[in-house]
């Protein structure tokens, strides 16, 4: 029987357009880059190397520590210098990064849907990609209303030691919730990295608002629909309280 339900973020509960939100993104994280005084677009590349060692991370590691070791490597930097740059970048997280809202598409549903399913005894975990420090995941968890406290459990990069869609991920998450596949129903937009976890049995849902599919997946076979969609099955699940 289901009784949790793993939420994926971007493009799932939070709407926009992938590309609108990278661009902004990038322009706006390439601006402390430069007051730090470095080169602001070997910084950017630097942080699309660490990106691509997390997404292919085997688990004998943190993503943090995948993702700064690669980026420190990329950049020469100190371990004490390392630190700053972290440092700086959780401040940038936690403020700055607020403007990259703006690129939001509104949808009401989201906060919502989250506190419905609490409300119907589901446990509700946010099974987004591991990619941003903790401080992130916060700011764009405000961006709706919600809070990391809303959730079971939220993942990130410095909890999480695989990505999707490495069965490792998903493996981590039923281990953090005392749960197992069969238990859980995953709902996101991108087939390749959160439909991959029927594969573990778990019942899935693909929210087709701002569909990613760049792996071109057949996308036949998969439950499908809007978050209204997916809204409306949900809440159709039997209260378990």
């Amino acid at each position: 029987m289901i009784d949790t339900i793993l939420f994926d973020l971007d493009g799932t509960l939070l709407h926009f357009s992938q590309q609108a939100f990278i661009d902004l993104y990038f322009a706006e994280l390439g601006k402390v880059f430069a007051k730090m005084g470095m080169d602001a677009g070997a910084a950017i590349k630097a942080v699309w190397a660490g990106t691509k060692a997390m997404a292919l991370n085997d688990g004998s590691m943190l993503n943090a520590e995948r993702f700064w070791a690669v980026f420190s490597q990329t950049m020469g930097l100190t371990d004490e210098q390392r630190r700053s740059v972290e440092a700086t970048c959780d401040r940038f997280y936690t403020n700055e990064f607020d403007s990259v809202k703006s690129v939001l598409i509104p949808n009401a549903i989201a906060q919502r849907l989250v506190h419905a399913m609490a409300a119907k005894g589901y446990g509700v975990v946010l099974a987004t990609n591991p990619l941003f420090p903790s401080c992130a995941v916060t700011t764009r968890l405000r961006w709706f209303g919600l809070e990391p406290e809303d959730f079971q459990l939220v993942t990130h990069y410095t909890n999480s030691s695989y990505c999707k869609p490495n069965p490792g991920y998903y493996q981590e998450v039923f281990s953090k919730i005392g749960k197992t596949p069969e238990q859980c129903l995953m709902a996101g937009n991108n087939p390749a990295e959160d439909m991959s976890v029927g594969a573990l049995g778990t019942e899935t849902f693909l929210v087709t608002d701002c569909l990613e599919n760049e792996a071109g997946v057949d996308i036949t076979a998969f439950r499908q629909g809007t978050l209204a969609e997916l809204e409306s099955y949900l809440l159709s699940l039997p209260d378990i309280r």
